[in-house]
């Protein structure tokens, strides 16, 4: 799985197109498409571990998940404004038994369906739905490249429909989610940004809505004191957001995450809710997306970390190498072991060559166990860190229970006192 690193550091640390070749997380292929990649056993493996993270926080912080389909009647998006203000980035429609479908190029116009088809009282509010789910945009060939800019996208998508008393705490929470995935992605926003609208007009006419919307998300802000400017041009058709900017080795910077207050929607499907006068009331819909797409947040790991992820994210987590054959029959075991408890661990046997020469094939793996005569005899295993530290020899449950509580807490530390 890591047979090029050796010279992985040298030559491709700055592309993650590259990169994800060489250490088999990703690839494409004419046949299958131009901004379609498709992942391979390592990839699939940072891609599911990303996906679970967000599942299970979003699960604590009160959200719940949904599936909707990746297609929808044209009405569907002319009735969201996605038709009239977006059409440009959107396949045809299809002609399916005497309809319009079109594969979606958002996944909010389904989610404010979903909300409409159930009456809500105030007292369900706010109601947050969630969706890692696939959307697809007609990207012209000249801008694709790798997985920052593909025509197939999997979103980590929320919206949270709420009171307007309600908006600045769901938008505040919202940037505490990014903040602490983050902290556990091992990375950093370069700034966030409040897109406003432009001059052009592909934002809609609805003046009280923008302001409004902007004067929210610029308190929100400030309460959660984080330096930003305002960009003018940069807003969603429907509503002013905040950007959550990353930025690669070169100094490029990319949306990530993005928070966003829409009082359009709401109106344009007609939701509402029964307040405690017992009269109908608007929602307001607060999306949001803590690590925004699967595919940018993973392109931007890979460079960010060149391939050497945080424990929790790695293809595998433990290299177990025996000195000998000797220790082959101990080895298979503590694979088993690490493997029972939810660790991804790799047997990599002295047939393959020198335990230098092995350590260095599995150098970007956060974990070596190592076991020779001494460590066998005595159910220990010696432990080697990817940043070149050696541990003293160690019963091997504690080790392994000490690795695995590093994981679980998705800790970017690979060993803590």
């Amino acid at each position: 799985m890591w047979s090029s690193a050796l010279d992985w550091e040298e030559t491709h640390v700055y592309d993650h197109r590259k990169l994800g070749r060489e250490l088999d997380l990703f690839d494409t292929d004419p046949l299958i498409g131009a901004g379609l990649p498709y992942w391979l056993p390592g990839g699939a493996i940072v891609r599911h571990s990303l996906e679970e993270y967000i599942r299970t926080v979003e699960r604590q912080a009160g959200y719940q998940h949904v599936y909707s389909p990746v297609l929808g009647k044209r009405e569907l998006y002319e009735i969201s404004g996605h038709w009239s203000h977006y059409s440009d980035d959107m396949y045809p429609p299809m002609d399916i038994g005497g309809e319009q479908v079109v594969l979606r190029p958002s996944l909010c116009p389904h989610h404010a369906v979903m909300y409409r088809s159930r009456s809500h009282s105030y007292r369900e509010l706010p109601l947050r739905m969630a969706e890692l789910g696939a959307m697809y945009r007609s990207e012209l060939s000249g801008v694709l490249g790798g997985l920052t800019r593909v025509r197939g996208i999997q979103l980590n998508d929320a919206h949270i429909f709420c009171t307007l008393d309600q908006v600045a705490d769901e938008a505040t929470n919202a940037l505490a989610l990014i903040g602490d995935a983050y902290r556990a992605m091992g990375t950093s926003a370069a700034r966030y940004r409040l897109s406003l609208p432009g001059a052009s007009g592909k934002y809609v006419a609805a003046q009280d809505m923008w302001q409004r919307a902007s004067k929210v998300l610029s308190e929100v802000l400030d309460r959660s004191g984080v330096a930003y400017e305002a960009v003018e041009g940069e807003a969603a058709f429907y509503g002013p957001k905040i950007d959550i900017q990353v930025a690669d080795h070169a100094g490029r910077e990319s949306t990530l995450s993005t928070v966003q207050v829409d009082f359009y929607q709401p109106e344009q499907f007609d939701l509402h809710y029964i307040g405690a006068d017992g009269s109908k009331h608007r929602p307001v819909m607060v999306h949001r997306s803590i690590i925004g797409s699967i595919e940018r947040a993973v392109a931007h790991l890979v460079e960010h970390h060149g391939g050497a992820f945080p424990a929790w994210l790695s293809p595998v987590q433990v290299a177990v190498l025996p000195i000998s054959e000797a220790e082959e029959p101990a080895a298979r075991r503590l694979r088993d072991r690490c493997l029972g408890v939810g660790l991804r661990a790799h047997l990599i046997g002295a047939e393959s060559g020198s335990l230098a020469a092995r350590v260095r094939e599995t150098r970007l793996v956060p974990y070596h166990f190592i076991l020779g005569p001494t460590e066998t005899a005595n159910g220990a295993v010696a432990l080697r860190l990817r940043d070149g530290r050696r541990l003293p020899a160690q019963p091997i449950d504690n080790a392994v229970t000490h690795i695995r509580a590093l994981v679980e807490g998705h800790n970017t530390r690979l060993w803590t006192d």
